[in-house]
């Protein structure tokens, strides 16, 4: 068993396919296909990314999607739910990226895109594009010890893989000690031990945004995550048919 774990493909369709043709290349084939959030933004063919997505070739794993930060962008924007009229899309890009995502983004496709679950809890893991709190939340290395806990212990996970930063790191938390309180109007309850096994957060890259694209395989049975990072030209096909290129 095996899986591929991806974020932010934003519409790239050519970055997307490259991808999907190095889990092709895999000596340890692939069973499990996750993209945690970010198929459509600004730039490149949201439909096409969509449709491509939803109609697997034969042989290829079905991939299970959960909802990112630029769906919830879509959602805002049909009234779907959230706050109307995307205001977290207006201050980060203008209101010029209002148009642009629904221009690109048909009303049926963001139908579809609401049926997605928030995230995947699977094995010990827990697969979701932001954090527990929030699909817009960027964990990363940086981000204080206290809060990946917390995260962590809220899923009863012991690896979180997340999308939302754009980052491939593997960062690992090891509590030396941990207790919490629940207090209620009646009562205090007493503190409780919380385990002090090591516990993960790992960052799965972006395919489609910016430098080559990057994804994570990881063996459940072994444990083991490994790093991707795709080679080869995408960026120059996808930058020429839609303005928009890797650095």
């Amino acid at each position: 068993m095996q899986w591929a774990i991806l974020s932010g493909i934003e519409g790239n369709l050519a970055a997307y396919e490259a991808v999907l043709a190095d889990i092709r290349r895999q000596r340890n084939p692939v069973t499990d296909l996750y993209i945690v959030g970010d198929l459509v933004g600004l730039k490149g063919d949201n439909e096409a990314v969509v449709r491509r997505v939803r109609e697997p070739q034969p042989g290829e794993p079905i991939p299970q999607v959960c909802t990112g930060w630029w769906e919830e962008q879509c959602f805002s924007l049909h009234g779907f739910r959230g706050l109307p009229d995307a205001p977290e899309l207006v201050e980060r890009y203008g209101l010029g990226a209002v148009k642009d995502l629904w221009e690109t983004v048909s009303r049926q496709t963001v139908q579809w895109l609401a049926t997605l679950d928030f995230g995947f809890h699977e094995l010990d893991c827990l697969l979701i594009h932001g954090s527990t709190v929030s699909y817009s939340d960027e964990l990363t290395p940086e981000t204080p010890p206290i809060t990946l806990c917390d995260g962590l212990i809220r899923a009863d996970a012991n690896t979180l893989f997340c999308g939302r930063s754009g980052r491939a790191f593997e960062c690992w938390i090891e509590p030396g000690a941990l207790r919490s309180t629940v207090t209620t109007l009646d009562q205090t309850a007493a503190p409780q031990e919380q385990e002090k096994s090591p516990r993960r957060v790992v960052g799965v890259g972006n395919v489609g945004r910016v430098g080559q694209p990057a994804y994570v395989l990881y063996d459940p049975g072994a444990d083991r995550v490994s790093f991707k990072q795709v080679q080869g030209s995408v960026a120059k096909g996808f930058g020429a048919s839609k303005g928009l290129g890797y650095r």
